[in-house]
């Protein structure tokens, strides 16, 4: 009877996994599917292109579209753009981010519910609310249609700090009291001893600040106008509009370039990237 019972419990979890598993699959089909719409258009000839019958392999490859795409449509400057831009911002973001996190994890002082009190506060105001007064101080500062009015108003992050925080604050105080013991440093404590434990944290704030930085299309439309500044959405709204016209071909391998250089970081990451939101606690 109980063996009856187990095969049948046994069962129930093999039909819910099956079942689990085609739900993810089907999930992943529909998200996929306009990647794979996206790179079958990209290695398309034109006539192919406005077929009326679907079909994801072409008849004639054609990889003239991205030879179009680099040469009129810019999409290795704007590529290039978006790198130093996001890798900029991230760089000065961890300089700052870190400290913060550390201090307001470990460190006792009067003002430290209103300081994470005004952390969380940025988590929830949106970058809309404070546009205007952000770019007329850019505007006064002479800094707009130029490199550091992309970096400047980012150089931190609400999110950064929030998610470190709870990692630093997950690691064992023994562990920093037996460090100090041996003498180390405040400084060596955190950039040699604790950030290496919190990777994870650190790699899924990675991929959210190059994915949020490199998809922004509003802040650069406000305060750049120049082509040979664009990043990757300006840049490629720029050549849709004035040099693509209905020339889908050349478009999306624009897309496809651009979009590649995310997929291939977080495949990489993302072992990370999961640890690290696990970790974290972040919903």
């Amino acid at each position: 009877m109980a063996l009856t019972r187990t095969s049948a419990a046994l069962r129930r979890e093999r039909l819910r996994t099956a079942a689990v598993n085609i739900i993810l699959a089907l999930g992943a089909v529909i998200i996929l599917l306009p990647f794979v719409w996206m790179l079958s258009l990209s290695v398309k000839p034109e006539d192919e292109i406005y077929q009326a019958a679907i079909h994801f392999l072409p008849e004639q490859w054609d990889l003239e579209n991205y030879v179009e795409a680099f040469e009129f449509g810019e999409v290795g400057t704007f590529v290039r753009n978006g790198l130093c831009v996001t890798l900029t911002i991230l760089a000065i973001q961890l300089l700052t981010v870190i400290p913060s996190a550390y201090v307001l994890a470990r460190k006792r002082f009067r003002l430290e519910g209103v300081v994470f009190g005004l952390v969380l506060t940025g988590l929830i105001v949106p970058q809309q609310a404070v546009v205007i007064p952000l770019v007329l101080g850019m505007s006064r500062a002479g800094l707009l249609n130029t490199f550091p009015v992309l970096v400047l108003p980012f150089m931190t992050s609400a999110l950064g700090i929030f998610l470190l925080r709870q990692s630093f604050k997950a690691i064992p105080q023994d562990l920093i009291d037996a460090a100090r013991v041996d003498g180390a440093s405040e400084p060596y404590i955190l950039w040699r001893i604790l950030v290496p434990l919190v990777k994870p944290a650190l790699a899924a704030f990675a991929v959210f600040s190059l994915v949020s930085h490199w998809n922004d299309f509003f802040w650069p439309l406000l305060v750049v106008n120049d082509l040979q500044l664009a990043t990757p959405p300006l840049g490629i709204s720029i050549f849709a509009s004035d040099e693509g016209g209905n020339d889908v071909g050349p478009m999306m391998a624009s897309a496809t370039v651009i979009v590649a250089p995310l997929m291939i970081f977080f495949l990489l990451a993302r072992r990370w990237f999961i640890q690290g939101v696990t970790l974290s606690g972040l919903k």
